[in-house]
């Protein structure tokens, strides 16, 4: 007989809010660790609140069927475990009615959903990968598999981008309002850049399809803050003990969340304002502070902490050198790149990073946080650079990151252990990185990737500052490179 869900069980985890009362009025498409610590989760606490009907209809396209089939067999229920430095709280999240897969539920089934005149908002975390742009020219890319598919076969598309632009064109047909269209993902510009998508695909179809798209759909931006590290077999294991019981959908995240979103909905949207999200004219300024700032010394603590040997953020800031060079290279560089609202507390921001690395309950990865370098450094490094750059500031703890970055995805330690490096381009960088003879011609190498560094690998000033970096980095190990950037 099979197990019964510690989730159904109504005695010990009632519902706070009966599911007949949600109206599947949004759809979000990736249902992954940080969706569900974030937006679902705050849009629960405003059900519970009586504030809000929003049920949520979660989409995946590709991967975690398995998660989905529990979800529902867990009648889309899912825990979530708040581990602060004091304690942990957990919650039972109650707002998902419906879940679709594409590779169960098929295309039709997703279009259906898209299209149902009672959705008002379709969400997003795809990670930039999944917005098929090419991220040198930041245009549609026509050579990505899924894309290209999706050109060719519009009425079953495969694509997040496609699917959407498939249920706007059933709208239109059907004399349907539209949705608006809401990125979450940690890309600066997301809203901007979605549109750019949505549109470019959409004029594939019809200028009259991309028109009405113009004229009706909203594209908001948005920047979300949690830490939310991967769910792991110890994650998992801590849940059921707080819990009672096993959730494979569960997940674990810090107290910390933040949610600013430009306030342009064409349908309507919940009052997420009630449980601390912040609606603002202009999302841009906090997405660059959350992009440099706190994305900036994530990414330097992840390459040079990994190569010092520590596993976790943590374990890292732990190290008074890391800490240091942490909020310098916040407070030095990245903070003076940035033009914020009058009375925007940026030491104080840096001090709550700090504070919130320091957490010993949440082991983030440094391993996880290096996913996806060449993605991530343009926001995260290489703009600030080039802004102190035009200022002739120096940036010897952006220099340094970078410098870590190529160390880190050489694909070797400073043990001589291999890393597993996770990245859409790592067998490219891997080679890149191999045929190199000297240091020299491994950073002249990489810096020439126009995809990653466009101009910049160009300016020798850049390349300079880089090059003496990597070159310590190699003589002397990251702890020691880390502890010589203190001033």
């Amino acid at each position: 007989m099979e197990k019964q869900c510690i989730l159904n069980d109504a005695d010990k985890y009632p519902q706070t809010y009966p599911k007949e009362w949600l109206e599947t009025q949004w759809v979000h498409i990736g249902f992954g660790a940080f969706h569900r610590a974030h937006q679902a989760l705050l849009t629960d606490e405003l059900a519970k609140q009586g504030k809000t009907n929003w049920g949520i209809c979660e989409v995946n396209l590709r991967s975690q069927q398995s998660l989905m089939q529990t979800l529902k067999a867990q009648g889309y229920r899912y825990s979530v475990l708040e581990k602060g430095a004091q304690g942990n709280e957990l919650k039972i999240v109650n707002i998902i009615n419906r879940a679709l897969h594409y590779k169960i539920d098929g295309c039709q089934a997703i279009v259906e959903q898209l299209a149902a005149p009672a959705i008002k908002l379709v969400t997003l975390t795809i990670t930039e990968k999944g917005y098929g742009l090419d991220p040198n020219t930041g245009d549609l890319d026509h050579n990505n598999p899924v894309i290209a598919h999706d050109i060719a076969y519009p009425d079953t598309p495969q694509s997040a981008l496609g699917l959407i632009v498939e249920g706007l064109r059933l709208r239109m047909a059907s004399g349907y309002r539209a949705f608006t269209v809401l990125s979450c993902d940690n890309i600066q510009g997301n809203g901007h850049m979605v549109q750019k998508a949505v549109l470019a695909l959409a004029q594939l179809r019809s200028s009259e399809l991309a028109q009405w798209i113009t004229e009706h759909v909203t594209f908001p931006c948005s920047m979300v803050d949690r830490i939310v590290p991967a769910a792991t077999d110890d994650t998992l294991k801590e849940i059921a003990t707080e819990l009672g019981g096993d959730d494979p959908c569960g997940i674990a995240c810090e107290p910390f969340i933040q949610w600013v979103i430009e306030d342009d909905f064409v349908a309507g949207r919940p009052d997420w304002d009630q449980v601390g999200a912040e609606f603002v004219a202009d999302v841009i300024p906090y997405e660059e502070m959350k992009l440099r700032m706190l994305n900036g010394s994530h990414s330097f603590l992840a390459y040079l902490g990994y190569l010092a040997g520590y596993d976790t953020i943590d374990a890292a800031v732990a190290d008074k050198n890391f800490a240091l060079a942490a909020k310098q290279l916040m407070l030095n560089e990245q903070a003076p790149t940035l033009a914020m609202p009058a009375g925007t507390d940026l030491e104080g921001y840096a001090e709550s990073l700090l504070e919130r690395y320091r957490n010993p309950n949440l082991k983030h990865r440094t391993w996880q946080i290096a996913m996806d370098g060449s993605q991530k450094l343009p926001q995260r490094f290489l703009k600030s650079a080039s802004i102190l750059l035009q200022k002739n500031t120096p940036f010897p703890h952006i220099a340094l990151g970078v410098a870590g970055w190529m160390r880190y995805i050489s694909a070797v330690d400073e043990q001589g252990n291999d890393i597993d490096v996770r990245d859409p381009m790592a067998s490219e960088l891997k080679k890149v990185s191999d045929s190199a003879t000297t240091s020299s011609d491994k950073v002249r190498a990489l810096l020439d990737i126009t995809s990653i560094f466009g101009d910049l690998g160009e300016n020798e000033h850049f390349a300079q500052a880089v090059q003496t970096s990597y070159e310590r980095l190699i003589a002397v190990g990251a702890q020691q490179a880390v502890a010589e950037l203190i001033v």
